[in-house]
């Protein structure tokens, strides 16, 4: 009677061994399959984001020389017409994160800075010179510094920027909305984000 009762309580044992293990390893399986899910998100986000924007704009150079304590000046001038294509990009391949399958988290470590890029196609009409006075290849080097700065400024005053960090959130927000699916945390810069508003508070370009 002992040996049958022993041996029961062998079996029982047993058998609560193997469905302790068989719990274990289901739960170690699910922890795999959520972290490579979520690092396969993490490199489906990982792309170039361009925002592309036109800006045209009309200049006017005028240039004096002068001779002879000004007895003598030769003019040269010219209009100027700018059609800039510009970019503002980011390359989330570069993005940094740390990944905590204890505690179910990822951590944005860093975020790639925008890189803006202006390629402007200018035009010169009307161009006034002289053999005293030509045009050189230091003017156009100052045109063309000129031509950007003004458009750096357009740039700013514009929804350029601020299309390009839509763009961004909404890449982001991919990665967000995967965590909560699978109750994981995503964080960024020490805080926990819980939407696309908490991005907006923490991304300025």
């Amino acid at each position: 009677m002992l040996k049958r009762i022993l041996i029961g309580a062998g079996i029982i044992a047993i058998i609560f061994l193997l469905f302790k293990f068989c719990e274990f390893k289901k739960s170690d399986d699910e922890l795999t399959y959520n972290t490579n899910l979520i690092q396969q998100q993490i490199v489906n986000v990982g792309k170039l984001v361009v925002t592309e924007g036109h800006f045209s704009g009309v200049l006017t150079f005028k240039n004096q020389a002068q001779y002879f304590d000004g007895l003598v000046s030769f003019d040269k001038k010219a209009l100027i017409v700018v059609n800039a294509d510009v970019t503002v990009a980011f390359d989330l391949r570069q993005m940094k994160y740390d990944i905590d399958e204890k505690n179910k988290t990822i951590t944005i470590l860093s975020i790639p800075k925008e890189e803006i890029k202006i390629s402007p196609d200018i035009k010169f009409y009307d161009v006034e010179q002289s053999q005293m006075n030509p045009f050189t290849g230091d003017d156009y080097n100052k045109i063309n510094k000129s031509v950007k700065a003004n458009l750096a400024k357009k740039i700013e005053k514009s929804s350029l920027k601020s299309n390009a960090q839509n763009r961004l959130i909404s890449e982001l927000s991919k990665m967000l909305i995967l965590t909560n699916t699978m109750g994981w945390k995503l964080r960024y810069e020490g805080k926990v984000i819980e939407s696309e508003k908490d991005f907006v508070q923490q991304i300025k370009l």
